[in-house]
């Protein structure tokens, strides 16, 4: 058994809304109070970046068109004790899911992680 990083992003919808930096921070404010009202406060909550077509350098994925923006957010969460990437990836969407419901979640990277000294010692 090993421990993960999963990394995901979610398309999160703001309405009502003029400007991207507001966008982002109701974004973020929303999905963390979600998170937080169902004890997934170890669910890391921050804008997502997307390259530049043209040039390549990451900027904030958040789009605005008559008042609604959609906003791309990254969740990290450490998964333990999981049998492979694919389990890991499985339960940290369900995780989160269960928390975030209605919100397109998409796995984008799988990391195993060192296991603490403790884990190493209880083998």
């Amino acid at each position: 058994m090993s421990n993960y990083l999963v990394a995901m992003e979610a398309a999160w919808l703001v309405r009502d809304v003029e400007d991207i930096d507001d966008a982002i921070g109701v974004a973020v404010s929303e999905a963390g109070k979600r998170l937080n009202d169902k004890d997934k406060e170890y669910v890391e909550v921050e804008v997502g970046a997307t390259p530049c077509p043209a040039c390549g350098e990451p900027f904030d994925s958040a789009f605005i068109a008559a008042n609604t923006a959609l906003v791309g957010l990254l969740l990290e969460i450490d998964v333990f004790n999981a049998d492979s990437e694919e389990h890991a990836s499985r339960i940290a969407k369900s995780e989160v899911g269960g928390a975030l419901r209605d919100v397109p979640l998409s796995v984008i990277d799988v990391i195993e992680t060192e296991a603490d000294e403790d884990d190493r010692d209880d083998r």
